[in-house]
């Protein structure tokens, strides 16, 4: 059997749900059948500890990266002056910022690219994130002449230009769950391109009971402990589980919001806790390398995100049991079966979450039911090995076409 190269390709800046996912894969690829070197922009931290390369040197693949400049000053100029010029017509406006883009930022890119492909000798450009952030990806792939998979791991953003751009080069378009592929074909992506791997866990891991953490930040053991996992970012709608906690103030069961992530949004966040009476219950926890402890001291997962792939905080919190209270929208409502293993709400709807979290707080054994459905969920339906091998299967098919 002869070993394919493979160069994996990623944009991204910080270490999330997708880059968890990413290690599981590149932890258990066959790599007698593939040598996979990665091509990152950014060597970015996770936790305070370690960072990408360090976690990529742990598990034996290579990191190369390729550093980006900063936005030249007539770059951005010429976007506000697009912006300011062109606001009365919006399709016009975005072709013109997409073309300052192409110049300052996407045509150099795809020159280092190129040279770093044909340099490699690689088979296969294998990208991980959204179409739309792997632009020049596609155009360097193009130029060299060889095959692309993508894997998409969220609800993509795309445009005409960008899903013809993918149905010229890509061979396949992974989605992490049904609800992406069938976004991916609404923005115009063909059929034959795509197809759905869904995100797994390993349901044979030791699991942590979650009591270390509860003692560590002085939870009760009477407290019910409502827990979120993710970057403190506006997408992830921290604010609303905020404003929800808010209205259950009052409710005579004590409970605690366990807040595992950081980002931009955290001191917006704290102060607003602040403002609505509840910063005495919510408890920011930072960026946490190994969050599957913390998610075991929840009572209930809360995932208020506005978009989602297939969100690995769900699977980890239904292999634990924990019930669910999730936006209901792509991703998350293929997981979260709603009044079976969890509880679905309308995105944005603080008051419906507060009624959610109302309904959970003072029913032990309702919580108890839909945590034991999830668990049989996962481990029926989403292990690790087969999205092992479904991501082997669809690189070896990309390879000998």
């Amino acid at each position: 059997m002869t070993q394919k190269r493979i160069l994996l390709l990623d944009t991204g800046k910080e270490w999330g749900g997708g880059t968890n996912s990413m290690f599981e894969l590149l932890k258990r690829i066959d790599r007698q059948r593939f040598h996979v070197t990665c091509l990152f922009y950014h060597d970015y931290p996770k936790g305070k500890d370690s960072s990408l390369g360090r976690e990529l040197a742990k598990i034996g693949i290579e990191l190369k990266l390729l550093p980006q400049r900063r936005q030249p000053l007539w770059a951005k100029l010429a976007k506000e002056l697009g912006r300011g010029v062109l606001v009365w017509h919006k399709p016009t406006r975005e072709r013109w910022v997409a073309r300052v883009e192409q110049a300052w930022r996407i045509r150099p890119n795809v020159d280092r690219l190129t040279r770093e492909l044909q340099s490699g000798g690689y088979d296969l450009l294998y990208m991980n994130n959204q179409p739309r952030s792997n632009i020049e990806g596609y155009l360097a792939a193009e130029t060299v002449g060889i095959p692309v998979v993508q894997h998409c791991r969220i609800e993509p953003v795309m445009d005409a230009a960008t899903s013809r751009l993918v149905n010229r080069v890509a061979r396949k378009v992974i989605g992490v769950s049904n609800g992406v592929v069938n976004a991916l074909l609404q923005a115009g992506v063909e059929p034959a391109k795509c197809l759905p791997v869904f995100n797994g866990i390993d349901p044979d891991q030791p699991l942590p009971d979650g009591q270390a953490v509860r003692s560590q930040y002085g939870i009760g053991e009477q407290e019910v402990v409502f827990g979120a996992v993710g970057s403190l970012i506006e997408r992830k709608g921290i604010r609303y589980v905020l404003e929800a906690a808010s209205k259950l103030n009052a409710a005579k069961t004590p409970f605690r919001i366990l807040l595992v992530g950081d980002g931009p949004q955290r001191a917006e966040l704290q102060t607003l806790a602040e403002q609505l009476g509840v910063a005495d219950r919510v408890i920011f926890t930072g960026f946490q390398p190994a969050p599957l402890p913390f998610v075991a001291a929840m009572d209930v997962c809360l995932l208020a995100s506005q978009s989602e792939g297939l969100p690995r905080v769900l699977l980890e919190a239904m292999l634990l049991a924990k019930p669910a209270i999730a936006s209901n929208v792509v991703g998350s409502r293929e997981l979260v079966a709603d009044q079976q293993s969890g509880l679905l709400v309308p995105y944005a709807d603080s008051h419906a979450l507060f009624c959610a979290m109302q309904q959970l707080l003072s029913e032990p054994q309702r919580r108890r039911q839909l945590g034991e459905q999830g668990r049989a969920i996962v481990t029926r339906q989403y292990t690790i090995r087969a999205y092992v091998d479904g991501v082997e299967r669809v690189l070896a098919a990309a390879m000998e076409c």
